[in-house]
């Protein structure tokens, strides 16, 4: 058997993709071994999402190359989608493949494995009108799947090269998402996390449309796992009706991840985001006072052209005063193609490491807040099948997002039944990255 390995870097749709090319090719007779172990093929799906990101994907084909260069090295994805240059003076790199292409590489293997494909196969990713999908029934190593039902963005935020990487808008039709669904429950996921490049978009490009509000009220009804977790939403796409099918959805996690960017009015008209300060003030406090137990976690943009210390302040004094959870935070990045990377007033990178750790230490005090409202309650955990280094708990994740490190009354900590069962937890402690639990009941 042929030996493939896989290196995926991003998010969680490029995470679903690898997954999904690993099944179809272990259907065609390729042996799937770990990166360090010297496949006769290396597939490297990349991510361009940020300069950081570009980095470690060369980084990473430097690394395949070095420690296995008679590996036939094929680099894909949204990097060489918008930069395909970038790794033609890479030793070791044979052939580089776009997105379009990407989820046919099970299909061009023997051609390539043969020398009868041309080098570098990159499509005009912005005439792909239809959602390609790819079948997906099994993670390895997960307790949980992914599921993406939405690909492309249409936003063209002034900062953001992914529309580039990946496209228009296009969605998985809902009776495809129910049947996939439907599948991943008979083999046993307990929870899928429906994933998109812009997920709020889902079902705006079918015809008729098709919402996500509407696809969350029918999943509702259909035999799907019972933990069902949304990825990712944009502030602006909130709608009454979105809001209101959430507050009431008996499946949907209570954990919303935004990606809010800035908080202030001046850089978000830059940024071509399609709200203000006061939306979002009024969103982020209205969501929780609808779903109970919601945690709330924001993505936050520091350091953006223009940017300056009363901008900044703003943002920050916006997040402090606000209900979220945990923070994810990045510096700005200027991507090539995009209007940000011609902005003047750019901010000096001294200035942005040092605003982008005040806001990481105000995610780490919002976070332990968050943790200590729950501290003697009680949560629906799902045991996930990793332990904690050293003490040897098992961990599990609740349903509105919180990593639980597990006990049980006697103290005991082997319990492997456990795992891939949601749980009734009581929390009795505090950790630095989540809290620790005592099972109660299945």
């Amino acid at each position: 058997m042929t030996t493939i390995s896989v290196a995926t870097l991003g998010c969680k749709v490029n995470q679903f993709e690898s997954e999904a090319l690993i099944e179809a090719l272990e259907r065609r007779g390729y042996a799937l071994i770990p990166f360090e172990e010297g496949a006769e093929i290396t597939i490297i799906n990349t991510c361009t999402v940020t300069h950081r990101a570009d980095f470690q994907s060369r980084q990473m084909v430097r690394r395949a190359f070095q420690s296995n260069p008679n590996s036939l090295i094929i680099v894909a994805g949204c990097y060489p989608q918008v930069e395909p240059d970038a790794f033609l003076k890479i030793k070791g790199v044979r052939y580089l493949l776009g997105n379009r292409e990407k989820s046919r590489i099970p299909d061009l293997l023997p051609l390539i494995q043969k020398g009868e494909f041309p080098r570098v196969q990159v499509g005009d990713i912005q005439k792909e009108t239809l959602f390609s999908e790819t079948p997906l029934h099994s993670f390895h190593h997960h307790t949980r799947a992914f599921l993406k039902i939405q690909d492309g963005c249409n936003a063209y935020c002034s900062y953001c090269i992914v529309p580039h990487a990946r496209g228009r808008s296009r969605s998985l039709p809902p009776e495809r998402v129910i049947e996939n669904l439907k599948v991943l429950k008979e083999k046993g996921f307990k929870e899928v996390v429906l994933t998109g490049i812009h997920l709020s978009a889902y079902g705006l490009d079918l015809d008729p449309p098709f919402p996500l509000e509407k696809l969350i009220g029918q999943l509702e009804k259909e035999e799907t796992p019972n933990r069902i977790r949304l990825s990712s939403i944009e502030p602006g796409d909130f709608s009454p009706e979105l809001i209101s099918v959430l507050s009431q959805s008996n499946k949907i996690c209570p954990h919303l991840h935004i990606s809010i960017q800035s908080g202030d009015d001046e850089i978000l008209k830059k940024m071509n985001r399609d709200y203000d300060h006061s939306f979002l003030s009024d969103l982020i406090q209205e969501l929780p006072l609808k779903i109970p137990k919601l945690s709330i976690g924001a993505d936050v943009i520091v350091g953006f052209p223009g940017e300056a210390e009363e901008n900044f302040k703003h943002t920050y004094g916006l997040v402090e005063s606000l209900p979220f959870s945990y923070l994810h935070v990045f510096p700005f990045s200027r991507r090539k193609g995009t209007p940000a990377f011609q902005f003047p007033k750019r901010v000096d990178e001294k200035e942005i490491k040092k605003r982008a750790e005040t806001m990481r230490e105000l995610g780490k005090r919002k976070r332990q807040a968050f943790y200590g409202q729950f501290l003697n309650q009680e949560l629906s955990v799902l045991v996930e099948n990793h332990r904690e280094k050293g003490t040897g708990r098992w961990k599990g994740l609740s349903r509105n997002y919180i990593p639980v490190l597990l006990t049980n009354k006697n103290g005991a900590e082997e319990h492997r039944e456990w795992v891939n069962q949601e749980w009734t937890v009581r929390v009795t402690d505090l950790a630095e990255k989540g809290v620790i639990g005592k099972v109660l009941e299945k």
